[in-house]
């Protein structure tokens, strides 16, 4: 069965982004090389492995608590904050078959956005783990946009919407928003679909405003839920799933 939709929206971590190449104690070990510190390698990753502990996963640290990575694993050291973003690029794979359905669907005229739980920022935003990822892996033909809680950047222009700050996924005020834009470029939620991994942030939420639900289990399957429309583990199963709306 093929759905007809005008906007696709993709969540980024464990979902666009493939985290089973990163080896967090190879990032961690190269930035204190670089800052010249290798007797503290072991020390440093007992401290990330605690914040893990603390904080349930390594992707709830990066996508909210980021800061913590420098402040308490990196003791505050800032010129480790460029170089954990760089290395961490290194090691960061793309979901199978992204960079195809990808093309695919901006073949059939569809507008594209990554939709990110992103929290909290170690820089400007432009600078942040989304939009480097995107940015290196050259995936920024393909989006528009990069919506996020600490705002929307236009990735076209560099340009920042503040009305995105502060809301979230989980509770939901984020999905109001992007309905509430896309209504007004003439899209309606129903011709929409969001993509992500997690039931809570990524499908449940979205559902309730009315956008279609594709539930990715490449990396993580979190269960089954009655909000979901499609599950995939592949993107390039998405071929078979959506079309652009018929002109």
């Amino acid at each position: 069965m093929n759905i007809e939709l005008k906007w696709v929206g993709f969540d980024f971590g464990q979902c666009m982004m493939d985290p089973t190449g990163l080896r967090n104690h190879l990032v961690i070990g190269d930035v204190c090389k670089a800052i010249g510190e290798p007797e503290r390698i072991e020390e440093r990753i007992q401290k990330y492995r605690v914040l893990k502990e603390k904080l349930g996963s390594y992707s709830t640290i990066k996508e909210g608590h980021r800061d913590l990575i420098m402040s308490y694993v990196f003791d505050g050291r800032e010129e480790a904050k460029e170089i954990f973003a760089a290395k961490e690029q290194e090691h960061l794979l793309v979901g199978d078959g992204l960079e195809e359905a990808l093309q695919y669907l901006k073949g059939q005229g569809i507008r594209l956005s990554v939709v990110a739980e992103l929290k909290k920022t170690l820089g400007p935003m432009g600078t942040d783990i989304v939009t480097r990822f995107i940015q290196s892996k050259g995936l920024v033909k393909y989006f528009g946009e990069v919506v996020t809680p600490q705002g929307k950047i236009d990735l076209r222009n560099g340009s920042i919407d503040l009305k995105y700050k502060g809301k979230t996924k989980e509770e939901g005020t984020l999905y109001d928003e992007l309905a509430r834009d896309l209504r007004s470029q003439g899209i309606e939620t129903s011709e929409g679909a969001m993509i992500g991994d997690k039931l809570a942030t990524d499908i449940t939420p979205a559902k309730k405003r009315g956008f279609k639900t594709i539930q990715y289990t490449g990396y993580i399957n979190s269960g089954s839920s009655e909000d979901v429309d499609f599950v995939i583990s592949d993107f390039r199963e998405l071929v078979d799933i959506i079309k652009g709306e018929k002109r």
